[in-house]
């Protein structure tokens, strides 16, 4: 069977012989069915908010907005819902000072050009937007303490504002259950101190802290503790299909607009649980697939199909390299196992940037080989953090059938961030 698989910001061809191929796992959008547009969908959310008054009615009296919004390695599609979020805000209180923080959490600044591919020309060049900066605590605030013990230091403009909201999407994620909703507090503006707590080695170790679950799930429960106690009041959270394509949005209260957001999701991106000998995935493409630290969210989804030690393919275009320094070292100092040990010693309030997903592939890579498909990152690089690399999905089969043998079985899950592997 042939595939054409998300890379970059376009796809790859793959060839799986008929007798290998045991499975395909894949999320399924629920159409919406009535023909409606993108726009039409974001609007008649935000005309039915869930459990809150209206955005409208919010609005009114606020002299000062803050719009809190995702940056460049997600894929919202704010093109479409940031003009209805100001067009409405500005219907109900025409002289607010309206700001769209972008909420980069620990990743690298989102550039201009990379905010106009998000938001358009007009928005950058009239709107007053800021760049969070989790690395300056001049610009932070303490809030309190959360239920873990950590504490919470937000972006001074969440307290300096009369009206905090956000727009963001759901999707499965791999140690916070699902993104969006409080996500976009923390760690969406929170100080780096308090991101690092959030994903310490013992949250990240939680049986609990896995894609699809918020119950039980300490990260989540961190976060949204931290999303009430900067008066969140009002969220947008859209799902999207394969195409980046708006199908379904929820609107109104963070905890209740985004628990029907996770319910609708959640029935989305599940599939059931097999196992394969090779399984081959993606991280969906651009923007998820740019670097190194962003692909734990597809390779688990693989591994959990992949049984005790079978082969994982990842592909993804890793143009920004590793993606981390403190990532890139800790995968440096040799086994996996080592690697799991030196970062379960660090205690929560000493946890150091990116650990989480040293944390994540060392205990991967203790179980499966992975070989990593890129066509953009220096392969010898990957080597050295204990990964094996081919240029191209058929170069990956070949080597996962010479560690596996003629006969392996392969799943393919083509976008391994928009599944929920369920038991």
């Amino acid at each position: 069977m042939d595939f054409q698989l998300p890379y970059y910001k376009g796809t790859l061809p793959m060839h799986v012989p008929d007798k290998n191929l045991a499975h395909v796992l894949e999320s399924h959008p629920q159409a919406t069915g009535d023909g409606r547009t993108q726009q039409q969908i974001v609007e008649d959310a935000l005309d039915h908010p869930i459990g809150s008054p209206s955005l409208e009615e919010l609005a009114r009296g606020k002299k000062k907005i803050l719009v809190i919004t995702s940056d460049h390695t997600r894929n919202m599609p704010s093109g479409i819902t940031m003009p209805i979020l100001l067009r409405r805000l500005r219907a109900a209180q025409p002289d607010a000072q309206i700001t769209i923080l972008i909420g980069t959490g620990l990743h690298r600044p989102t550039t201009h050009e990379e905010q106009v591919d998000r938001f358009g020309a007009e928005i950058v060049a009239n709107e007053q937007i800021v760049v969070h900066d989790a690395f300056k605590p001049e610009e932070m605030r303490y809030i309190c303490q959360l239920p873990s013990g950590a504490e919470l230091h937000v972006n001074r403009l969440a307290v300096e504002s009369d009206l905090v909201i956000a727009e963001g999407f759901i999707e499965p994620h791999f140690f916070a259950g699902f993104s969006g909703g409080r996500k976009s507090i923390l760690p969406g503006i929170a100080s780096q101190e308090t991101v690092n707590e959030n994903h310490s080695a013992k949250a990240i170790a939680s049986p609990n802290a896995r894609s699809g679950v918020l119950a039980g799930n300490p990260i989540h429960e961190d976060m949204a503790y931290a999303a009430k106690a900067v008066n969140l009041a009002f969220i947008l959270n859209v799902a999207i299909d394969g195409q980046k394509k708006i199908v379904a949005a929820f609107a109104g209260d963070c905890e209740k607009a985004h628990a029907e957001g996770c319910a609708f999701v959640s029935q989305m991106c599940g599939v059931k649980r097999v196992t394969s000998d090779i399984v081959v995935t993606t991280n969906g493409g651009y923007p998820l697939d740019q670097n190194l630290y962003q692909t734990p969210k597809g390779a688990t989804s693989a591994a959990a199909c992949a049984g005790e030690d079978g082969v994982v393919i990842l592909g993804a275009s890793l143009c920004d390299g590793l993606g981390g320094t403190h990532f890139a070292e800790l995968m440096r100092l040799g086994s996996p196992q080592k690697i799991l040990e030196t970062v379960q010693a660090i205690p929560p309030k000493q946890t150091i940037p990116e650990q989480w997903c040293a944390q994540i592939y060392s205990q991967l890579l203790l179980k499966h080989p992975v070989i990593v498909v890129t066509q953009h990152m220096d392969h010898e690089e990957l080597k050295k953090v204990g990964f094996l690399a081919a240029n191209s999905f058929d170069e990956a089969l070949e080597q996962a059938f010479a560690l596996k043998g003629p006969d392996a079985t392969v799943t393919v899950i083509p976008d391994g961030v928009s599944v929920i592997v369920n038991d």
